[in-house]
């Protein structure tokens, strides 16, 4: 910059809910939204990652005609803002580019300068975790993501190549610079390319999933990244459910000293605007060419500043108490699946136990009563509290509920096929599977299962029985978990002056099957509390026998805990997907082969050790 007087930029950052491949639909949702951050004067307004695709894509990436179609929308999205006299606000944007090129190759291999459109073929063609910057009813610059995680939930080193290249951007005066989601997660990457090169911002469009307590590593993140950047940066994320993942929001910008200048919602959409006073002189040098890895590109927009306006203050949320979090991720998981999967209604079994009245609750919460039908099954071995609780939930909740008795069902059964022991007992459960198949099938209803991560860890549920059904909403809650989800369900009702909807009975009585006489889960399983701990560190850490000994775990029930788990896996890999809240969800994010012989096994103890 040749004027070193400060100058002013309002900037917002756009989280939305965005639906995997539907392109004409997300483009219409940066319309809208774009207007909005007009509306409040904004002059730059950030998007998430991939937003006119939706994230993850998956498989979607290596189809030549998606590929095509995006890099298309990218296009007529930058035409149709200026149509709507929208051209004079810049507009980051993420989407899928594919170049000219062999498919994922080394960094050092891929042209620097390679932005033409090119064969999408995925063993030709070059794609891309892109955004880009439209103005003027013009794409402006491209940016590909540098770093592609590949751990977790993350496949991007499957599906994507490496961009070598760091566009900044001169907008009003200002350098802005673009990066991508996992480009903030390492330290000497493209922000602290942008920091040697020189830039007043950093934009980073982001789909980061939800799990707990995540929001307490972004913010020093993004605090190590401006100072890295010596820049402001705009972190936007996606908001949102898309299969087993959930993803938060918890937008935020951060000055170079670290100052928190802006904070938005958790699981809601939401336009956050920041006003900012850039001083250029506070940057050294601009520069352009090979830094390290990356090769810094200039583009020119407009160098005169905007109008001197009033400053208005930004708002800075806080962040939720941890049940609160789980609840409100859990709830638009849901939401997000029945709703974009075009679901008109949820239908499952009501027992009167904890998990079933925690699922029913998370479901009117998610969809209104109106849309949730549940059904009590009782069995010769069904308690009465059983259906008075369940018939209490109903009545406070306001959702659909009947009663069919299955002892007649089980007992044609019996008469058809000899069965004892367990095998009798899981009849039962599969007679339950087989009429929530049958009423969703004649009503359309989605049939929710509701078996919580412990049991599904230690396969306590029966294949074909109350496994069964086409989404597990706690399928990566904690049994530990889920009665303090029910606690707080219920001290929330409380506090606001509403009904109880969790009758403190299914909190109060012990867990239990209900499959034989006076039957209780710890009959067959450790304590919750001690159980959920074991998984926890086996599971979720991936600790082995000597470590998780080492933590102070029973060596017997760390064994019969492992075994139990190890065992489960075929069961585990039918199951039903569920929304993902741990550092480690069964499903995508956990992949064992079914057939393992690998097991953990207790030290052997040499002869004269102590």
């Amino acid at each position: 910059m040749n004027d070193q007087r400060p100058v002013q930029l309002r900037v917002a950052m756009a989280q939305v809910d965005t639906r995997v491949g539907d392109l004409e639909g997300n483009s219409d949702l940066v319309v809208r939204w774009t207007a909005e951050a007009a509306a409040q004067n904004a002059h730059l307004v950030v998007f998430p990652e991939m937003t006119l695709t939706g994230y993850p894509p998956e498989d979607l990436v290596l189809r030549e005609s998606f590929a095509r179609a995006s890099e298309r929308t990218l296009v007529e999205l930058a035409a149709a803002l200026a149509d709507q006299g929208l051209g004079g606000i810049a507009v980051v944007v993420g989407y899928l580019a594919h170049t000219q090129g062999a498919g994922p190759a080394p960094v050092d291999q891929i042209p620097a300068d390679d932005d033409r459109p090119g064969d999408a073929n995925p063993r030709r063609g070059a794609p891309r975790n892109a955004a880009a910057l439209l103005f003027g009813g013009e794409v402006v610059v491209r940016y590909y993501k540098r770093h592609l995680p590949n751990y977790g939930v993350f496949d991007e080193a499957r599906y994507f190549v490496p961009g070598t290249e760091l566009p900044v951007v001169r907008l009003h005066g200002v350098d802005v610079a673009l990066t991508i989601c996992e480009d903030l997660w390492v330290e000497g990457g493209p922000c602290g390319v942008a920091g040697q090169a020189g830039v007043d911002l950093v934009v980073s469009p982001n789909a980061s999933p939800y799990e707990r307590a995540k929001d307490d590593l972004r913010l020093p993140l993004v605090r190590r990244r401006a100072a890295e950047a010596r820049a402001t940066i705009l972190y936007c994320n996606q908001v949102g459910g898309q299969d087993e993942l959930v993803f938060d929001g918890d937008s935020m910008a951060v000055a170079p000293d670290g100052t928190l200048l802006a904070r938005s919602p958790q699981f809601v959409e939401h336009l956050a605007t920041v006003d900012l006073d850039l001083d250029p002189s506070s940057v050294p040098e601009r520069t352009e060419g090979r830094i390290g890895p990356m090769t810094v590109t200039r583009h020119v927009v407009s160098e005169e500043p905007v109008a001197a306006f009033d400053r208005r203050p930004s708002t800075v949320v806080d962040p939720l108490s941890e049940c609160e979090e789980v609840w409100r991720a859990l709830v638009l998981g849901l939401r997000d699946f029945i709703d974009k999967n075009g679901f008109p209604s949820v239908v499952m079994g009501l027992s009167g136990g904890i998990d079933s009245a925690l699922v029913a609750t998370l479901a009117v919460d998610a969809l209104g009563a109106d849309r949730v039908y549940c059904v009590g099954l009782p069995s010769k071995w069904s308690s009465d509290h059983s259906l008075s609780d369940a018939e209490d939930l109903a009545t406070r909740q306001g959702l659909h509920y009947d009663v069919v008795p299955i002892g007649p069902v089980v007992e044609a059964f019996h008469g058809a096929v000899e069965l004892s022991g367990v095998a009798a007992e899981n009849l039962q459960a599969r007679v339950r599977g087989v009429i929530w198949m049958g009423l969703s099938n004649q009503h359309g209803h989605l049939p929710l299962t509701a078996g919580n991560k412990s049991e599904i860890a230690v396969g306590y549920s029966t294949l074909y029985g109350d496994s069964a059904g086409g989404f597990a909403p706690i399928k990566d809650v904690p049994k530990t978990l889920v009665w303090d989800l029910a606690r707080w369900r219920n001290a929330h009702a409380r506090d606001r002056g509403e009904t109880e909807p969790i009758p403190q009975n299914c909190i109060d009585k012990p867990p239990s099957a209900e499959l034989a006489p006076g039957q209780v889960d710890t009959d067959s399983l450790p304590p919750y509390e001690v159980l959920d701990a074991v998984i926890a560190d086996y599971v979720d850490r991936d600790l082995g026998m000597a470590e998780l000994l080492e933590r102070g775990h029973d060596p017997a029930v760390v064994a019969r805990v492992l075994r139990l788990i190890d065992t489960a896996e075929f069961k585990r890999r039918q199951s039903a997907p569920g929304t993902k809240i741990s550092l480690k969800a069964f499903g995508r994010d956990r992949r064992l082969p079914v057939t393992n012989r690998w097991r953990e096994t207790l030290p052997t103890v040499r002869e004269g050790a102590s």
